[in-house]
């Protein structure tokens, strides 16, 4: 085994100017993504079923999508500001996210009541989730 050391990497000014603005930049693309997939797969499920199920995987994509959009946005200001944001932050954020996400879905629930399609919901929501993985299929942006 190799000794450790423990140096203490030191950043630049430019080297910080440089992260925040790839992270910005791949915020973006992940929001961007994620509005992508939730669309074509509304699409989808609307050719596929009917007017019902393409509402219903919009909704579904929106449950996930609103406050996944919202926490993005705090992220991305944050990389304006000097420190960013800190761990304590990004994982209160990450707990709102997921709550406002099942309060949502309780909406769609309640104003949806009987024309809700779960099973077109449920591909919505999963599309939203995994929208990165178009970034990793078609390459990103690195600046």
């Amino acid at each position: 085994m190799g000794t450790h050391t423990s140096e203490k990497l030191e950043l630049t000014a430019a080297d910080l100017a440089q992260i925040n603005k790839r992270s910005r930049l791949e915020l973006v693309q992940i929001v961007k993504a994620q509005a992508l997939l939730g669309v074509v797969v509304a699409i989808l499920a609307w050719l596929i079923a009917g007017v019902d199920a393409g509402l219903s995987a919009l909704a579904g994509a929106g449950t996930y999508f609103v406050p996944n959009g919202i926490f993005a946005l705090r992220l991305y200001l944050a990389t304006f500001r000097p420190g960013g944001s800190g761990p304590v932050l990004f994982l209160a954020g990450e707990m709102l996210k997921i709550g406002a996400a099942v309060g949502l879905l309780w909406l769609v629930a309640q104003v949806g009541g009987d024309r809700v399609q779960w099973l077109a919901v449920l591909v919505g929501l999963i599309a939203v989730l995994k929208g990165y993985v178009l970034l990793l299929m078609f390459g990103r942006t690195r600046t």
